[in-house]
């Protein structure tokens, strides 16, 4: 299963991480709760389709991806979410909506939203809707390698977003 690969990983690259067992929680609200985190250190995986290739988009639970902003950095007009049907496919050993963000276990790259590097830590869920893995942000930067663009909006703001993984 996704917990044991991604722990695996995580110890042959030697990352110190806490492995979180909650109850079921679906959104990030939900999760920080169960968890007993804070929320703006929930971070949300969101899948992207940019120019026909599938990359994994990480941000604050407290934000959201602003696809125009997104186009304008990357410098295409091609960017779409991956829909729900295609989750089977790409994280078959995962449940929906809970894809840890680390895209050399799927073959994807991965971007990471200019406010996330603030943080000091990163809690993200690791392949289930009942566990959550927290490090360092740096040690996640130094085993994801992400590339770091702005890419988000505060959640509050409404006009061509979307929210994407957890809410």
């Amino acid at each position: 299963m996704i917990l044991k690969r991604l722990t695996d990983y995580l110890d042959a690259h030697k990352v110190k991480y806490v492995l979180i067992q909650h109850s079921p929680a679906f959104t990030a609200r939900e999760v920080a709760v169960s968890a007993h985190i804070p929320f703006r250190e929930v971070a949300k995986t969101v899948v992207l389709n940019i120019d026909k290739k599938h990359i994994l988009a990480i941000l604050p639970a407290t934000e959201m991806v602003d696809l125009g902003v997104l186009r304008e950095a990357l410098g295409t007009v091609a960017v779409r979410l991956t829909s729900e049907s295609e989750f089977n496919v790409l994280f078959p050993d995962c449940e929906i909506g809970a894809m840890p963000p680390i895209g050399s276990l799927f073959d994807m790259d991965v971007i990471v939203s200019q406010s996330l590097t603030d943080d000091e830590e990163i809690a993200f869920n690791a392949g289930s809707h009942r566990d959550l893995i927290k490090m360092s942000y740096q040690d996640f930067e130094g085993l994801v390698h992400p590339k770091v663009i702005p890419f988000t909006a505060p959640r509050h703001v409404r006009t061509n977003l979307f929210a994407g993984g957890l809410s």
